[in-house]
């Protein structure tokens, strides 16, 4: 049976990408390059059917009518898989030897795939076949093609999209991602149909979040019908009826759909509350010069900002691929018990970075990771100036600032970095490392100080904690850190430890020292730009970092119910005994008679000491910074002096509190915003004045820059 090529479309109809009962017309392939390259195609199109004719096998007959042929828009994944193409084989309900039986479908087959090779090795459609080709090529998707496969629904304000293989969504925002058909994966971690839904955290001061299509795994057996029924019903129970029709005819069998729906919790109110961060979930100063987003969208009501190629989401070079695979075939492969990785490298090369890919990675395989931060700065659970240990069992897709939670284990050092007192940092960390079980591999995130004591420190924490593998990242050419081997570190000298290097918590069986294991290195270099130098944007140099890392944290003092945001100091705080509690300042000395001065309105550590507290009606101070357990942070919002009360607002759980006996006082500081920028405020602000003198001796408790501006601090800083 023959199969005729459909009659020419008038000019208004030629933009639809398929059509039920018609051939699509490939004579528009003309506009994919210029007239010297489609003579050239033409004259391989030629060779090609001249050796097909010679060479041509017998053709399967079929034994009933043929169906009508539908043109399906090309993908290019799954031409790779099979040998033969739904829209292009004459019939469609065949069996895997389905060809067609004319010359003229083999010539149309041959051209199709002429023009599939040529348009995915990089020429590009232009003006009205853009649609086209943004909707089945793999890659970012564009403008184009968020109206051909995205529809919302105004009544439940959630937008439905679907993504072919290969296809990624780059955006800033935030929402709240579930996948209904196929696989996702967003930062690492693959999201499958049936799973709970993800907030996905995408704001200006971090690399923009990216969701890529992976297609449906789950039942390789199925059929296109089978398919399109599951997809069908699907479809229809997020969409209505008038929108729902035409976003099927984007559905295919290895699509994926995803549902996208506004993200509302404590710590996005709280956070947009404050006038300097209320577009910390748009976009950066570069993003609108350049022009990156894609506004006007069915994602644009749910709070997600589509970007352009233009702008690059994440980067991962080479060696930054092979160090991962390496890492979960080691997670894997490991029999004489769990893998100890280090990541390290100088600052702003991509640590934190490498970290949650790593993690996200880790836990499609396995269910929980243990993390030991040793990065006092930009911590990853906490705020700064604390070491933990904790247990990750859910994926972290965005930064810091939006997972802040309290560990298993905390030690509060009080200080973000360690180069005042580096004996009590490391055993602050010896503390927590013989808290760790061995039972589930381990991430170790260290510092950016690499030279030095710092570098010292690095190679103590290696031969301390027994380290299997080291993930050492570096930026352009210029070495800050020596390449850490095994044969390297066996002649480097430590903080505390000397070469021979042998393990000072890891004892053998007869009762001795085991000396130091090899371990496997993996030397990544970051390729991103602007890798090795700090963020010049707003929110992204250090110091506003841990501020939004605090005011994560005590953003979980707000109402899980949507409603207005309450100031810190509205809450009713707990009020506890001088004499039950120890106070010490941890970062300098200061005078007993000036102790709680410093303390009012300030951060605090609360902590547990293992022997009681008791005093006689007045504060008890110790002399000396103790390695304790720390249970959370909190404000010590008041004292008084009369009954003898500290007054205290925190988010940790009374029942917890009651374990409480010590407050440590350090170097962290509590935002700005949070004494000048809350809401709810009538009067003058609580503990703000400009009757002070700054000229006395230690009279400023914040510094103080004269004459010079931090970027962070300028509203039309880049």
């Amino acid at each position: 049976m023959k199969v005729h090529k459909a009659p020419s479309k008038p000019e208004h109809m030629s933009k639809r990408p398929h059509c039920k009962d018609k051939w699509y017309k490939l004579n528009r392939v003309s506009n994919i390059s210029d007239c010297s390259s489609l003579r050239s195609d033409v004259a391989k199109i030629e060779k090609y059917v001249s050796n097909v004719r010679k060479d041509k096998h017998n053709l399967k007959r079929l034994k009933k009518g043929a169906k009508a042929v539908c043109f399906r828009p090309f993908n290019p994944l799954a031409l790779e898989r099979t040998t033969t193409h739904p829209s292009l084989t004459n019939g469609g309900a065949g069996g895997k030897e389905q060809v067609s039986d004319s010359d003229e479908s083999q010539d149309w087959c041959s051209l199709a795939k002429s023009v599939l090779h040529q348009y995915f090795s990089g020429k590009r459609t232009e003006g009205k076949d853009s649609s086209l080709s943004a909707e089945v090529s793999p890659g970012r998707m564009e403008e184009e093609a968020f109206f051909h496969c995205a529809e919302r629904d105004h009544v439940h304000n959630r937008t439905v999209l679907v993504m072919q293989p290969g296809q990624t969504l780059c955006f800033r925002g935030k929402c709240l991602l579930s996948c209904l058909y196929g696989r996702v994966e967003v930062h690492g971690f693959t999201i499958e149909e049936g799973q709970q839904s993800y907030p996905l955290f995408s704001p200006s001061s971090h690399c923009p979040l990216t969701v890529t299509a992976l297609g449906d795994s789950s039942n390789p057996s199925k059929t296109e019908k089978e398919g399109r029924l599951v997809v069908k019903a699907i479809v229809r129970k997020y969409l209505s009826t008038d929108t729902h029709k035409r976003l099927l005819s984007e559905v295919y069998l290895d699509s994926c759909i995803i549902l996208l729906e506004p993200l509302d919790t404590p710590l996005t109110r709280f956070l947009t509350s404050f006038p300097d961060l209320n577009e910390l979930f748009g976009l950066n100063s570069r993003e609108i010069r350049d022009n990156s987003a894609i506004l006007d969208t069915p994602l644009s009501g749910i709070g997600v900002i589509p970007l352009r190629k233009s702008s690059e989401g994440m980067f991962m070079s080479q060696s930054y691929r092979e160090a991962l695979n390496g890492l979960v075939n080691a997670c894997a492969e490991e029999l004489d018990g769990c893998p100890v990785i280090i990541v390290c490298g100088a600052k702003n090369v991509g640590k934190s970075t490498f970290n949650r890919h790593l993690i996200n990675t880790l836990l499609n395989h396995t269910a929980c990771v243990d993390y030991l931060d040793c990065d006092l700065g930009q911590t990853e659970f906490t705020p700064s100036g604390c070491l933990s240990l904790c247990t990750v069992r859910e994926p972290l897709l965005g930064p810091p600032f939006t997972h802040q939670w309290t560990p298993e284990h905390m030690i509060f050092y009080g200080q973000t970095s360690c180069e005042t007192d580096l004996d009590r940092y490391l055993e602050s960390l010896k503390f927590l490392w013989r808290l760790y079980k061995r039972e589930t591999p381990i991430i170790i995130n260290t510092m950016g100080w690499v030279k030095d004591f710092g570098f010292q420190l690095l190679v103590d924490i290696i031969r301390l904690f027994s380290v299997s593998h080291v993930v050492q990242l570096s930026s352009g050419d210029k070495e800050i850190c020596p390449q850490l081997t095994t044969d390297f570190l066996r002649s480097s000298h430590g903080w505390h430890t000397h070469p021979p290097a042998q393990s000072a918590l890891v004892e053998d069986g007869c009762g001795g020292h085991s000396t130091q294991h090899s371990h496997t290195l993996f030397s990544v270099n970051s390729e991103f730009e602007g890798a090795g130098r700090q963020g010049e944007m707003r929110h992204q140099r250090s110091n506003e970092l841990r501020d939004l890392a605090l005011l994560g944290y005590f953003s979980q003092m707000q109402s899980p119910e949507p409603g207005p945001v309450r100031p810190l100091h509205c809450f009713t705080p707990y009020q506890v005994a001088h004499s039950a509690v120890a106070v010490r300042v941890t970062h300098c000395e200061v005078a007993p008679t000036h102790m709680l001065y410093a303390a009012n309105a300030s951060l605090v550590g609360l902590c547990c000491l293992n022997e009681k507290v008791s005093g006689r009606g007045g504060p008890v101070l110790l002399s000396q910074t103790p390695v304790c357990p720390c249970v959370g942070l909190g404000v010590l919002r008041g004292v008084d002096m009369i009954r003898g009360l500290y007054f205290l607002v925190t988010p940790v759980a009374p029942s917890v509190l009651r374990q409480v006996n010590c407050l440590l006082l350090g170097a962290v500081s509590l935002p700005n915003v949070l004494f000048t920028g809350q809401t709810g405020i009538v009067g003058d602000p609580p503990y703000v004045t400009m009757d002070y003198s700054f000229e006395l001796s230690g009279a400023g408790k914040f510094r103080v820059f004269k004459g010079l501006a931090r970027p962070g601090q300028m509203r039309n800083s880049k």
